[in-house]
């Protein structure tokens, strides 16, 4: 107790809870046995520990509980446990004017501009009894740190020493694991990196939070975390990604960039979107390793390697990648960019969003909401005369004709598009309102692409496909007799899916003379097809046959990836 006993005893009895003589008594009987007077009277049954406490309260000019029930996860988590501990303090709920807490003590001012200062907001006390607050600690913060436990249990002392960019304690210095829940998002996020996940899944469901990872382009579903720790799981994630936590009824995006260990780097795009059971939150884990694959590790084979490295020693004209979303096309064109960048060019790009950050490279990001869209970035970038242009997308005619013209102004300029396949690139520009002259004088080259897993290596086992892939692949006996089929048989490295890894297929459209005119006549995409067939353009069925073949890939990875395909 934090004031003097004798002032106690003075507010008892100007409340009428005990007599004069009461207190008197009390200071001798405390002389004798040691005890303070409060206790005391307490002791001798002539007040309560509640009664002590609402006098004390409304001294204090604050309300008093006797039991705490129902405390908000969100609230828990934004006061530390080492805090709550030295204080003997709990927080219990957010308020329109701030964080109400419980605590034992009314005048322990020093508490309570502490916890203040450090939260940075508005404090709402109310007074508990110690015991109270103490059993609510055990409770409360015992269940957080026995709800990760089997996390926790088994990791390395830097996988959980991480820091988190932008957190700081009191002192300044970043604390990312004083708490369990920030151990526990941190983790989820460690182990979603080290299983080469691309995207981190957390749903919320009616009596459940599930917890998936999207590994090799397909959802794989981990162990759910507490349903009872949905608010502060998401809640500590939102404060990661410098989201707002009161605002839960609209999207929101952020980053989170975590350092574990002293070297690496750990960068994520957060979207936080609310469902009937809560917010859903995806992480995509960006892994910058991919920025620096070389042209084989992308998938390319020797013959599509040297036609690659021909367009992207052109010194003007446009290549479109072109494929769904989620197919590697971003992918590819950093490593393309990553590929020319050389200090004797100038290479800027308008993204949205900005993905990865590349040394060397001007990138620019959209902001629609200000008019920096990509049209409106592409012609500012013209003014700084770099050599090549990457878009991240062509959107709208506005993009396309701008895209167009700096490339018949001698620039190389790389871009997507969302079509099936490479021919159908060009007229989709036609489509779009391009004049068709334009697209046949500009556009250089059209790679279609799609992803699909490769076998892991560590559990590779010869394999006989069935009569139904043969049949879909059109293989010739020729080709079955030379094959190399492989699948994996599924072990540890892989866990169990006999995959480890992707890789593209790609349908590389080179655009002559004779696809040229055909643009200008208007002429069908069927046309421009089996033309592009006939001067050399294998199609994405072709390319991952030749996958399968040599015992990358296996005929279900393909047969799927390219279901429009017939070959």
């Amino acid at each position: 107790m934090t004031v003097n006993e004798d002032y106690i005893l003075e507010l008892l009895i100007n409340s009428g809870r005990i007599q004069v003589t009461d207190a008197e008594d009390a200071r001798a009987a405390a002389a004798a046995n040691g005890h303070g007077p409060v206790k005391q009277l307490i002791r001798n049954g002539l007040i309560t520990e509640i009664d002590v406490l609402r006098t004390m309260a409304d001294d204090a000019g604050y309300d008093t509980v006797e039991k705490i029930e129902d405390v908000n996860q969100d609230a828990l988590l934004a006061v530390k446990p080492e805090m709550v501990q030295r204080f003997t303090v709990i927080p219990l709920d957010f308020t329109d004017n701030g964080l109400r807490m419980a605590i034992s003590d009314p005048y322990d001012f020093d508490a309570i501009d502490t916890i203040t200062s450090v939260l940075n907001q508005e404090i709402q006390c109310v007074v508990a009894p110690e015991k109270e607050i103490e059993s609510a600690i055990e409770r409360y913060y015992g269940d957080l740190d026995a709800a990760v436990g089997a996390l926790i249990n088994g990791q390395s002392a830097d996988e959980i020493s991480i820091r988190t960019s932008g957190q700081e304690d009191e002192e300044g210095n970043a604390s990312a694991t004083d708490a369990p829940i920030i151990k526990m998002v941190h983790l989820m996020i460690v182990e979603a990196h080290r299983m080469r996940a691309s995207d981190i899944h957390l749903e919320p469901l009616e009596t459940s939070l599930r917890l998936r990872y999207r590994i090799d382009g397909k959802l794989q579903v981990m162990q759910d975390p507490p349903k009872k720790l949905q608010g502060a799981i998401i809640a500590r994630i939102k404060i990661m990604a410098d989201l707002s936590i009161a605002e839960k009824r609209l999207p929101q995006d952020g980053r989170i960039q975590l350092q574990v260990g002293a070297k690496q780097t750990i960068d994520l795009r957060v979207s936080s979107i609310p469902t009937v059971h809560g917010e859903s939150i995806v992480m995509r884990i960006l892994d910058k390793s991919s920025l620096m694959l070389g042209l084989p590790e992308l998938g390319f084979l020797t013959d599509d390697q040297a036609t690659m490295e021909r367009i992207l020693g052109l010194p003007d004209g446009i290549f479109l990648v072109t494929g769904p979303t989620g197919s590697g096309k971003t992918t590819t064109l950093y490593a393309c960019l990553n590929y020319i960048n050389k200090p004797d060019r100038k290479i800027i790009t308008v993204e949205d969003p900005v993905e990865y950050q590349l040394n060397g490279i001007n990138q620019v990001p959209v902001h629609t909401d200000v008019g920096m869209t990509f049209a409106a970035a592409l012609r500012a970038m013209l003014r700084q005369a770099p050599n090549i242009i990457m878009v991240g997308e062509i959107r709208d005619l506005e993009t396309a004709n701008i895209a167009i013209n700096a490339s018949l102004t001698g620039h190389l300029v790389f871009s997507t598009l969302h079509t099936n396949d490479a021919p159908s690139a060009v007229t989709r520009l036609v489509d779009m309102k391009v004049k068709p002259f334009l697209v046949a004088s500009s556009v250089r080259a059209i790679m279609a692409q799609r992803l699909v897993r490769k076998v892991c290596k560590e559990c590779a086992d010869v394999y006989e496909p069935t009569e139904s892939e043969l049949r879909q692949l059109n293989l010739d006996p020729s080709q079955i007799e030379q094959a190399n089929f492989r699948h994996g048989r599924g072990c540890d490295a892989c866990r169990g899916t006999g995959y480890k890894g992707r890789m593209g297929i790609f349908e590389i459209c080179e655009i002559d003379d004779d696809i040229r005119h055909m643009v200008n006549e208007k002429m069908g995409v069927s046309a421009i097809r089996q033309r592009a067939r006939d001067i050399g353009m294998r199609t994405l069925r072709e390319d991952g046959l030749r996958k399968v073949v040599a015992g990358m890939s296996t005929p279900e990875e393909v047969i799927s990836a390219t279901m429009k395909d017939k070959g």
